[in-house]
């Protein structure tokens, strides 16, 4: 079944408008204070919603959600970094990268690689992190991760996964190996912590891709 195309209206945001993708639409609200934006089945609809007001189109209990959620996000500890990866398939191109929990800011962005997966992508993500803290001599900030899978290989110091090296994937395997070696070869006391999407929404580090 073919997926129906939406539209996106973005009243408050980096740049207000009409956008024809999440994607674009997402890159209009990261990082912009109370952004305001809401999705629609046809530009027509679009349309007359970007000329009239945000709050039209909120539902009365929206509100009271929108306030649980922002209570909940307080608990978010400011001053940290978050991680991501994206795949487009499983496996597929696969790229990852890491921001300012706080601002969204991109730190490093690495791919994408061919024939990879998500969990590789969120693994290789951590220890790229931990990697670079260590080097500007950071051994404090605290890295946030959606993936509890990339947590363990990390904790544990091995990858457990199904993917099989081919010559379109070496580029990763070899990523893998380097992140293990430097696992086994460095102590770090940077907090790793799961990133509860639940609660807060998508990570600062999600590549808008839903």
């Amino acid at each position: 079944m073919a997926i129906k195309k939406k539209f996106y209206v973005v009243w408050q945001g980096n740049n207000p408008g009409i956008y024809e993708s999440w994607e674009d639409c997402q890159i209009q609200i990261k990082g912009f204070p109370q952004a305001k934006f809401k999705s629609f089945p046809n530009q027509d609809e679009a349309i007359k919603a970007f000329r009239g007001k945000f709050s039209d189109h909120i539902s009365k209990s929206k509100p009271t959600i929108k306030a649980s959620i922002n209570s909940s996000k307080s608990q978010i500890l400011k001053n940290t970094w978050s991680v991501d990866a994206a795949c487009s398939g499983n496996p597929g191109k696969m790229e990852y990268r890491g921001v300012e929990t706080d601002s969204g800011n991109e730190i490093f962005k690495q791919g994408p690689f061919e024939n990879g997966t998500n969990n590789i992508g969120e693994f290789l993500a951590i220890v790229h992190a931990l990697a670079l803290l260590k080097k500007i001599g950071d051994n404090s900030k605290t890295i946030y991760t959606d993936s509890k899978t990339a947590i363990s290989w990390v904790k544990n110091k091995k990858v457990k996964t199904l993917l099989k090296k081919d010559k379109t994937n070496e580029i990763i395997f070899d990523l893998i190996d380097r992140a293990l070696k430097w696992l086994n070869s460095n102590s770090y006391n940077n907090k790793i912590i799961k990133w509860e999407t639940k609660s807060w929404g998508e990570i600062p580090a999600d590549f808008g891709r839903k």
